[in-house]
């Protein structure tokens, strides 16, 4: 089991920047493939990002890509975004998801929410 907690959501103006965590508690944490989603209102949930078991690989969607990092310490059980150049469009709940494989996410936090201003 992976406990996780989301935080960094808030109200940034359009341009600006957020960087958000999630810290994982259980063990394991290096074993999981971590990802961020994001849903708005009335919106399906959307992947984001993801990043590998040892943060050799990552993989963006395209609406963020160039935009956004995400990265992880193993040794904090954190994994991070970091989101520059906010949209309007990019308002909604971020969530973050451990995985065991790429794909998957089976333990799921319970969101924070950024909203950008136009």
């Amino acid at each position: 089991q992976v406990q996780l907690v989301e935080s960094g959501g808030g109200l940034v103006q359009a341009g600006g920047s957020l960087r958000l965590s999630c810290a994982a508690s259980g063990r394991s944490f290096s074993s999981y493939v971590m990802s961020w989603f994001r849903q708005a209102p009335g919106k399906e949930r959307e992947f984001v990002a993801r990043i590998g078991w040892s943060a050799d690989s990552t993989y963006y969607a395209a609406s963020v890509e160039g935009r956004s990092t995400i990265s992880r310490d193993n040794a904090k059980n954190t994994v991070y975004l970091q989101m520059n150049s906010l949209k309007p469009e990019d308002t909604a709940v971020y969530f973050c998801a451990a995985g065991l494989v790429p794909g998957s996410a089976v333990f799921w936090g319970q969101g924070t929410q950024v909203t950008v201003s136009s």
